[in-house]
């Protein structure tokens, strides 16, 4: 890291390599067998700590407040990832300690707290990093919260790796890993990870950022070939594998050559553009106009940042929830779900194992592509971003319906389709977060609207997937057969497009807000 300024470009590469690690919640079925048979769970004990591992993974209110504390108009990014750290070593460490039999077996309790206080660590990361890269970059915001909620959704496939070059067959240790490495890499790059001045123009932002999305694109390419590789090939020698980790780390070494090439091309490195600075109350010459929606009803002032509870007062703030609550909560049951649906269709371990693998690459997808695209249309012909929320929600049903068909290569199919519409709406929801309520408390917001995630899952999990799978079994053995999942997954079908009308229902409403502030304010930039 030595030659390395403090930039805007040095915090986006840190915040990238931090995501990267930050997706130990993505993991847990690389060491969820070692934690139940040393642990002596049953299968319900084993789902109740992936309650709360999905529970501590999308409740981010804390770190959202964190991130919206500003003493002096001044954000602590690198306060947000130190507690983050140490929620990493407070939470994996116990369970390592007791799945290595180090400690005596502690109650199932304990285990389910410690793993929510792991996963909530990686809320911490992701506020940390999207809440600076969107104040970095706030007229690209979509770009970069794609680029970063990219990252965070390829870090299961890049842990996966690592598992396989250095802990192959020993998940305890790898368990330890989750434990050490997110936390060491948010110690060295913190200093990095913070809003900085802009010394550059707008044609200057894209460039670089152009080149972030590419490396990203590549890193997604290159593991997709490998998990597909992997797959065939069950049994790689360790030199390969080892090589296959070196291509990785070079690919990720090369954020920072843009980053040198950045500071390197930097027409004033040391000249503070005032009029281009990040602010953390946004354009205030602006505070008093008002953009209202077609319905009359107020939507935010431009310049205007709102606190939680003013936001929540807000008829935009639930329409938005419901929405994410229908499609993230779909999405999520779906991935939880993933496996028993491969065991029903008859699918073989290494088949099951691949489309889990290959689903970090489709969440990756969907959330770059879908900051890259609402960006690209929202400043060449004012679509507003909920529109681009609705049409994912859409072909987010015809994915649950294709899944429900149950015929051959159907769940191969509708994975692809739920898995990128699922990542896309991670990266549109910040974005029109950020836009609609302001960035004040943007980390806040955005955070509570997560929960809509792990509430959605909640309902269509437990109280649909799982009461029709156990309804469809017989004498309480395994369900076997396409009938299993297929009410379950038309019910999802259905409540996607309930979702994609709330959606809807919101863009009609934010389309004049849209319109006269958000788009006449990306003509100035």
């Amino acid at each position: 890291m030595r030659g390395l300024r403090r930039t805007r470009w040095a915090a986006t590469a840190a915040s990238a390599w931090v995501q990267c690690a930050a997706g130990g919640s993505y993991c847990f079925g690389v060491y969820s067998e070692a934690l139940k048979a040393s642990q002596g769970f049953d299968q319900s004990s084993l789902d109740h700590v992936a309650f709360f591992k999905d529970l501590g993974a999308n409740v981010g209110l804390l770190s959202g407040l964190l991130a919206s504390w500003a003493p002096l108009g001044l954000r602590r990014p690198w306060l947000v990832l130190l507690a983050g750290a140490a929620q990493s070593l407070a939470g994996y460490l116990p369970i390592w300690l007791a799945v290595t039999g180090a400690i005596r077996q502690p109650p199932a309790m304990l285990i389910c707290l410690c793993m929510l206080v792991a996963a909530h660590a990686q809320t911490f990361y992701n506020t940390a990093d999207v809440v600076t890269a969107v104040e970095n970059f706030p007229d690209r915001r979509g770009t970069v919260i794609g680029i970063m909620k990219g990252f965070l959704g390829l870090s299961g496939a890049i842990l996966v790796q690592l598992y396989h070059t250095f802990f192959d067959g020993k998940p305890s240790s790898f368990i330890l890993m989750l434990a050490v490495l997110p936390s060491s890499l948010s110690l060295i790059l913190m200093y990095f990870v913070e809003v900085c001045p802009r010394t550059d123009r707008g044609a200057y932002d894209k460039k670089f950022l152009d080149a972030f999305s590419l490396i990203a694109l590549c890193l997604a390419g290159y593991l997709m070939l490998v998990i597909i590789g992997q797959s065939f090939y069950t049994k790689i020698p360790s030199t390969i594998q080892f090589a296959i980790f070196i291509v990785l780390m070079v690919l990720l070494g090369s954020l920072f050559s843009i980053v040198m090439k950045a500071d390197a091309e930097s027409k004033a490195p040391d000249e503070i553009i005032s009029d281009e600075r990040v602010a953390l109350v946004g354009d205030k010459k602006n505070h008093g106009e008002i953009a209202t929606s077609g319905s009359g009803s107020e939507l935010v002032p431009s310049g205007e940042n709102l606190s939680l509870l003013q936001a929540m007062g807000k008829i935009d703030f639930w329409l938005l929830f419901l929405a994410m609550s229908c499609g993230m909560g779909s999405g999520l049951a779906t991935v939880n779900n993933i496996s028993q649906i491969c065991s029903s269709l008859g699918y073989t371990a290494t088949n099951t194992s691949t489309l889990v693998s290959l689903w970090s690459i489709w969440n990756f997808l969907g959330r770059f592509s879908a900051g890259y695209v609402s960006d690209y249309f929202l400043r060449k012909n004012c679509i507003s971003r909920p529109f681009f929320i609705a049409i994912t929600l859409v072909f987010m049903s015809f994915g649950h319906l294709t899944i429900a068909s149950g015929i051959t290569g159907s769940l191969y199919i509708g994975s692809v389709l739920v898995g990128m519409c699922y990542g896309a709406q991670w990266s549109l929801m910040p974005s029109i977060t950020s836009e609609i309520f302001g960035l004040t408390h943007f980390g806040t917001i955005f955070n509570t609207v997560a929960i809509a995630s792990p509430t959605g899952s909640y309902i269509l999990s437990v109280r649909v997937v799982g009461y029709v799978y156990d309804m469809e079994s017989v004498d309480g053995h395994a369900c076997i057969g396409k009938h299993c999942f297929a009410l379950s997954f038309g019910i999802m079908s259905a409540v996607c497009l309930i979702g994609s009308a709330v959606a809807c229902w919101l863009s009609f409403r934010s389309r004049k807000f849209y319109r006269q502030v958000i788009y006449a304010r990306l003509q100035t930039d």
